[in-house]
């Protein structure tokens, strides 16, 4: 943000301009996590979970460049999880999967979805950026006093 309004490319924008930023962490036994760091930390993460379960928080961030307006806020989801396999760890760990997604698990990668026993709360929010959350933010970050919000919906 800080190197865009110290260009010009802002200058002679008529419409608002947003900057949406997002990040999700898991919470495991009061622990936040993020992207496994090697194979024995993605090994440790998932089978953690394996018949337990896990929280995921993904916070959002809309900044209207304009104005300089933010509004951010987060939001949480529980998964439950069947046992994992041995073997669908290994295989997990083979693809890389762990190392591309907070707490090393993709609810939503054929091996994983198996496993998955309940999803409490949304799912785009395990997924990484709440649909309904982000659209309430850019909403209000270009919300200003004495104009309405011009959001189009994002269906």
């Amino acid at each position: 943000m800080a190197r865009l309004q110290h260009t010009d490319i802002l200058k002679n924008v008529a419409c608002p301009t947003l900057l949406i930023t997002a990040d999700t962490v898991v919470v495991y036994k009061g622990t936040i996590r993020e992207k496994p760091c090697n194979e024995d930390e993605a090994r440790e993460f998932i089978k953690g979970y394996s018949g337990g379960h896990a929280a995921v928080v993904g916070s959002v961030l809309g900044t209207n460049l304009n104005s300089g307006a933010s509004k951010g806020g987060w939001e949480s989801a529980e998964v439950y999880f069947h046992e994992i396999p041995n073997e669908v760890i290994d295989s997990l760990i083979d693809e890389g999967i762990p190392f591309k997604v907070a707490g090393g698990l993709m609810l939503e990668h054929p091996l994983t979805l198996p496993f998955v026993d309940a999803v409490i709360g949304a799912t785009d929010t395990v997924m990484g950026l709440s649909k309904s959350l982000t659209e309430k933010l850019i909403e209000e970050a270009l919300c200003q006093p004495g104009s309405s919000p011009r959001v189009q919906n994002m269906s």
